[in-house]
């Protein structure tokens, strides 16, 4: 019958979007989800308590609007309100540890990643790309805490980092042009990199050596060392660094001592994933 394949017996139009489109139809968008998880997302850091207004101001959400999001979030457990504010509960990170627990990345990488962190006696870690950030996956002091930055979870601008400028180098060539077009970087500390020009010049060394170097500019005694992660076939999925304390090793000297290191735990890895 014409049309059989196209709506159930309810009427409803149960159609797919076309072949090749990576985008859903509109239809089978839920947009109340959407927004719950917008205003989640505008709670950070610099703002952990906000108002009705401010979350309406943030989300782009009437007052009206916002307000039945956190009575809701509230109601669930996922926010805690006093007086006017509202702010985060710990509930929040169940979302994250869902990740964390049931993602394949993190699991293979961790115990690779203990051996290498123990191996040089330095913290290592492991991240991957969210848009512009670098979000940290995996994690491995190895007695030496460097920085609180380094544990799963954890979101810092990629530009500033080793694992994220690593990232930023295996990026399809327009995906990173439109990346930089829309950078604005901030001097984190002085000596992070904030010209864009220059920020280029640097993710491009980092592709053609296959590894990138970052001295103290996301924090000052924090030097780090990138080297991409690539799975069975090839494709860069994730980005392991080591760290040191800039008083222990010079940046030349992690060239030598860390990098045959972890370009052995890099290509175990390229045969796990």
């Amino acid at each position: 019958m014409a049309g059989a394949n196209s709506a159930d017996s309810s009427g409803e139009d149960t159609r797919e979007h076309d072949e090749g489109s990576d985008e859903p139809l509109k239809r089978d968008l839920v947009a109340g989800l959407e927004k719950g998880l917008q205003v989640i997302e505008a709670f950070d850091q610099e703002r952990s308590r906000l108002t009705i207004a401010e979350v309406a101001q943030l989300t782009g959400l009437t007052r009206a609007a916002a307000r039945r999001y956190l009575i809701t979030l509230t109601h669930l457990g996922y926010m805690r309100h006093d007086n006017k504010t509202f702010s985060l509960t710990p509930m929040v990170l169940r979302l994250g540890q869902s990740y964390l627990h049931s993602a394949r990345l993190p699991r293979i990488v961790q115990p690779l990643l203990y051996r290498l962190a123990y191996s040089l006696g330095e913290a290592a870690s492991c991240g991957v790309l969210d848009h512009d950030q670098l979000v940290c996956v995996a994690a491995v002091s190895a007695g030496q805490l460097v920085s609180t930055t380094l544990q799963p979870g954890t979101r810092v601008p990629a530009y500033c980092t080793a694992n994220g400028r690593i990232l930023l180098a295996n990026l399809a060539p327009a995906e990173l042009q439109q990346i930089l077009a829309r950078a604005r970087p901030e001097a984190i500390t002085a000596n992070t990199i904030t010209d864009v020009e220059r920020l280029a010049l640097e993710i491009a060394r980092a592709r053609a050596q296959g590894y990138a170097l970052v001295d103290q500019e996301l924090e000052l005694g924090l030097r780090t060392m990138a080297v991409p992660v690539r799975n069975f076939r090839g494709e860069v999925v994730a980005a392991m660094n080591i760290s040191v304390h800039a008083g222990r090793m010079k940046l030349e000297d992690m060239v030598e001592r860390c990098l045959p290191a972890m370009l052995k735990i890099q290509v175990e890895l390229g045969a796990l994933l």
